[in-house]
């Protein structure tokens, strides 16, 4: 699992919502169980989200908001297949994350 790949959110229950899930984990914490991921959500269900805490991104041809605020892990073995990527993003997606950590 490579940071900034794109899974299926494994959560039935959000999922109509927020389809996917980013992983914004580090490769070099490959051996843990977990990964730090960022949920994606369609832009309706986050139309009035802020921008610098939830950027769009764009994976497979779809537009969705990044929200940084909901990051979380989860465990490996429940992300299943890869759907795509958002390493075009990185900048933005981290730049989300720091807002989070610091407030700027």
């Amino acid at each position: 699992m490579a940071q900034f790949d794109v899974y299926t959110n494994p959560s039935e229950s959000s999922a109509y919502g927020i389809p996917y899930v980013v992983v914004m984990q580090s490769d070099l914490l490959d051996a843990l169980a977990t990964r730090l991921t960022m949920p994606l959500a369609t832009i309706e269900f986050a139309d009035k989200a802020p921008d610098k805490l939830c950027p769009i991104v764009k994976v497979n041809g779809q537009h969705l908001r990044a929200l940084a605020h909901y990051t979380a892990p989860l465990p490996t073995r429940s992300l299943g297949r890869i759907i795509g990527n958002a390493a075009a993003h990185a900048s933005e997606l981290i730049a989300a994350m720091d807002v989070v950590v610091s407030g700027v």
